[in-house]
């Protein structure tokens, strides 16, 4: 696994999952995302896991849900259309504390968009795709190693909180081919699943709460009496029709996530040891955003770049901080604008944040990047 290799962004998504112990995966094969099945397809059965390619996407959400109820952690893979047809079921596995992983390698939409094409339009899907208050967890790579990073990451977190956690790659990132050299295993942390820490004859019940708020659920067909259910439920699991209960039950949800906020959230700075601006950005986009800052301070500009490797929940802290020691943002988004909102809102005033947004289904150049941060530049020097 140390040796060097040439991999694609999707090859090593399909490896870190199955390091971090994933041993299912369920899918419906949708582009820019099928190299992940494909990879899964092959490697699942060296190691004794089961892949199975479902009708559609809803039947491919099922399916793994199902197979981590049972004990398995489950991966799912798609992209846009298959992502939008999962949210139903994404809401489950909130509601019910079920943990997997969706991946979902972004192109041009709505709806069927532009096939492959690259995009990174599902921002707020990501966090708000189904219905309800809900916690989410959703990590963006910017390499074929993060990918294999965040894959691992994405796996621990979804066992750890009991929850959906979606790895939000995108075409550019999904298809890039580098070369890199993976970690032993013995480097790579693997959080395993969660056990119930009392039997039945000690008053067992799957949904009470651990010390870190998320229950030590049993896996199905190990001798515990569990029910399972999308209805708000209380610690039996059992539905129960009350005010109190819904907002405990809720609000646990949400805490078990805040609690661990500072921990989950993932930022990387670049050349912002003197800089007075900084652009945002993430995933594929950042790598582009990385050499127009490079070009940038060639022209003596003195800016360097925010990179949120954590999504959701947003980097609230990292944001404002930032805006309390810079003249101005700009935010690189392949979208019409969707994180820019949330870099507005955490930067609370304290500096002006502007747009850069390109959604014609090419990636960025240097230039185009370049070009904002002048923009921002010259802005604030009116």
């Amino acid at each position: 696994m140390s040796k060097a290799r040439l991999m694609q962004g999707n090859e090593a998504c399909a490896e870190g999952a199955l390091a971090a112990g994933v041993r299912f995966f369920g899918g419906y094969p949708i582009t820019p995302s099928t190299e992940i099945a494909e990879g899964m397809a092959k490697l699942l059965p060296q190691v004794g896991g089961k892949f199975v390619q479902m009708e559609d996407e809803i039947a491919s959400m099922g399916v793994v849900l199902g197979a981590s109820l049972a004990g398995k952690k489950s991966l799912t893979a798609s992209s846009g259309p298959g992502i939008s047809l999962k949210q139903e079921l994404i809401g489950y596995a909130a509601a019910a504390e079920i943990p997997v992983v969706i991946v979902n390698v972004q192109r041009v939409g709505p709806s069927t968009g532009q096939p492959t094409a690259p995009s990174q339009g599902d921002v707020m899907q990501a966090r708000w795709g189904t219905h309800g208050d809900h916690p989410m967890i959703a990590l963006s790579p910017w390499s074929v190693r993060e990918a294999f990073d965040t894959a691992v990451m994405a796996v621990n977190y979804s066992e750890r909180f009991r929850t959906p956690v979606i790895l939000l790659m995108d075409e550019i990132v999904g298809h890039l081919r580098e070369k890199v050299e993976l970690p032993s295993a013995e480097e790579i942390e693997v959080y395993p699943r969660r056990q119930p820490d009392k039997t039945r004859a000690e008053g067992y019940e799957p949904y009470a709460p651990a010390e870190d708020l998320v229950p030590n659920i049993a896996d199905f067909g190990n001798g515990y009496h569990i029910h399972v259910t999308g209805l708000i439920h209380d610690e039996t699991g059992f539905p129960v029709g009350s005010p109190k209960v819904t907002r405990e039950a809720i609000d646990r949800m949400h805490k078990k996530i805040d609690i661990a906020r500072d921990e989950i959230t993932h930022v990387e700075e670049y050349c912002m040891e003197d800089a007075e601006y900084a652009v945002v950005a993430f995933g594929g986009t950042a790598r582009t955003a990385y050499e127009a800052v490079l070009a940038a301070r060639e022209k003596g500009i003195k800016v360097g770049m925010v990179r949120l490797v954590t999504i959701w929940p947003f980097a609230d802290k990292a944001i404002k901080a930032l805006a309390a020691k810079v003249k101005g943002i700009l935010v690189a988004e392949l979208n019409y604008g969707q994180i820019v909102g949330e870099v507005e809102r955490a930067a609370a005033g304290q500096c002006p944040v502007e747009l850069c947004a390109k959604y014609d289904m090419t990636i960025f150049e240097p230039e185009e990047i370049l070009e904002g941060i002048e923009d921002l530049v010259a802005g604030g020097n009116k």
